[in-house]
């Protein structure tokens, strides 16, 4: 369930990737400003790094589609979770007329952009 305060929010669902290496990558933008995350995403040396920059500008463009008055520059990563999808069953031959089984994994992930609130800017009391 997703908090009432988000301003946007954005789903990706059955990524080829697994739950665990994506959740690497998602890690490293939580809470981080919108052009922040999306500059470490693009220096992210994971193959996942480009579908999460994709899903984030999705979300970035959700919140300006909701409301055409919203500062971009004020948006942060307030949720990023991954959650596990359905696995592929598939057969690799092994000798001796074998099978093994190999699972390809899928997770679902879920970006939710907040605003940051406009900061009062604080004077210094022994200056005018």
């Amino acid at each position: 369930m997703l908090p009432q305060d988000l301003v946007s929010h954005a789903r990706l669902r059955y990524l080829g990737t697994s739950a665990q290496k994506t959740r690497l990558v998602v890690n490293l933008i939580r809470g981080r400003d919108v052009g922040e995350a999306l500059s470490t995403l693009r220096f992210t040396r994971k193959a996942v790094a480009s579908e999460i920059a994709g899903l984030l500008n999705s979300a970035v463009a959700n919140a300006h589609q909701k409301r055409q008055d919203i500062d971009v520059d004020r948006l942060f990563v307030h949720t990023a979770f991954v959650d596990g999808g359905p696995s592929q069953k598939r057969i690799q031959p092994a000798p001796m007329g074998r099978a093994f089984r190999i699972l390809k994994r899928t997770c679902h992930v879920t970006i939710g952009l907040g605003e940051r609130r406009a900061q009062s800017v604080r004077r210094h009391p022994c200056r005018p």
